[in-house]
């Protein structure tokens, strides 16, 4: 099934000629399996990656070191920083990323199973989003509504752009 956020988002890159790119932590690609779930997502699709690992999140994304140490993966900073190097990398027109703790281990009180950040390059400017959803939601449930929550809130920011 695909949604109506996705689908206006989706016609949206392809009447205006824009791309998208994602890269994905907790989403662990269901980001960007959702977009090329629609038909002639070729015309919009610039490139996506999952960027699970911190190695690859600093590598591919340039998220420095000192982010992750000082705030962690699955924090605001690295969540901007990620929306920032994807752009760079990709000269993307729409970067959309997530990072979050999908659970049901790990987490910590500070840092809930269920929190997400979502970072979204549109228009010269990055927005990150905070999103914290109830820890007992099972791991394939949350990454898909991880993936709705990142697809709402591009859709919102480019809504609000345009």
């Amino acid at each position: 099934m695909i949604d109506y956020k996705l689908k206006k988002l989706s016609k949206f890159l392809t009447d205006n000629k824009y791309s998208v790119a994602t890269a994905e932590s907790c989403t662990g690609g269901l980001l960007s399996s959702r977009f090329t779930d629609i038909s002639g997502s070729s015309e919009f699709v610039k490139l996506n990656f999952v960027t699970y690992a911190n190695e690859a999140k600093e590598n591919v994304l340039m998220v420095p070191h000192s982010i992750l140490e000082k705030f962690g993966a699955v924090s605001e900073d690295c969540a901007y920083r990620m929306a920032e190097g994807l752009h760079n990398n990709t000269n993307c027109d729409l970067a959309i990323c997530t990072t979050g703790i999908a659970g049901p281990t790990g987490g910590s009180e500070e840092k809930p199973v269920g929190l997400m950040f979502v970072s979204v390059y549109f228009n010269q400017h990055i927005f990150v989003k905070k999103f914290v959803f109830p820890s007992f939601i099972p791991r394939k449930l949350m990454k898909f509504i991880f993936s709705q929550a990142a697809i709402s809130f591009a859709y919102d920011i480019v809504k609000k752009s345009i």
